[in-house]
């Protein structure tokens, strides 16, 4: 029993440092339910012509669901297996993102008219969608976090080098990633709008946290391979 306790507490001193992960995602609920539980708000309709092009299809309510499995995956890998400096990377995308997202959405309220009028319940997917549609209002969806999510952990993947050796798991972050992704537009969960947000604010705060937290081993290979160009040599 003291020895189990005793690896216990060896795995809490050893991981200290990610325990403000779970804080922040507390904190982020609890600021997310206030936004959505909020009455008397006038939204912005987010809408275009593309987003009518797409058709509804309620098999892509697999990737959706398996977002949130993906989400714990990548972030315990990182935690447990990663490197410190790759927790408090991904960790600090993460957070700016939501957070970021929870601005908007306090500032700008917004909301879809996109959802099918009706919902086809005859198949498993189709009760999924429409548990989806009630547990899960259309309001609050720019910019998309599903989508920043997905992008913030397909980086952490690659840039993890346990992970980015296995071509066959950066194979299949990349196809669940794009899948995801189209899920949100094909389940009229968000629009072209918020996705393309979504999208741009991943590959803007990831270069920011690449800047933060990069390494001084991470620094050196990148002047050597800015050098290489220079010179005309490509080292890898």
């Amino acid at each position: 029993m003291i020895g189990k306790d005793n690896k216990v507490l060896n795995i809490i001193r050893t991981h200290r440092h990610s325990f403000w992960i779970l804080t922040y995602v507390a904190v982020y609920m609890i600021g997310f339910h206030l936004l959505e539980s909020a009455g008397h708000v006038h939204y912005h309709i987010i809408h275009t012509w593309l987003d009518e092009q797409i058709p509804f299809c309620e098999y892509f309510i697999i990737p959706y669901f398996l977002w949130f499995g993906f989400n714990v995956a990548v972030v315990t890998w990182i935690v447990f297996k990663g490197t410190v400096q790759e927790t408090y990377k991904v960790s600090a995308v993460l957070m700016m993102g939501m957070t970021i997202f929870l601005v908007v959405s306090l500032l700008y309220p917004n909301r879809l008219d996109l959802r099918p009028d009706y919902v086809d319940t005859s198949n498993i997917c189709g009760m999924l969608v429409a548990l989806l549609y009630k547990i899960d209002t259309p309001t609050n969806v720019l910019p998309s976090i599903h989508v920043f999510n997905t992008m913030a952990l397909c980086f952490a993947v690659h840039g993890n080098r346990q992970l980015r050796e296995k071509k066959l798991v950066t194979l299949a972050s990349d196809i669940l990633g794009v899948l995801i992704i189209l899920s949100t537009m094909f389940l009229k969960q968000h629009s072209v709008i918020d996705v393309s947000l979504g999208l741009v604010m991943s590959v803007m705060l990831q270069m920011i946290g690449d800047r933060i937290f990069e390494t001084p081993a991470e620094q050196a290979l990148a002047e050597e391979r800015a050098y290489g160009r220079r010179s005309g040599q490509v080292t890898d």
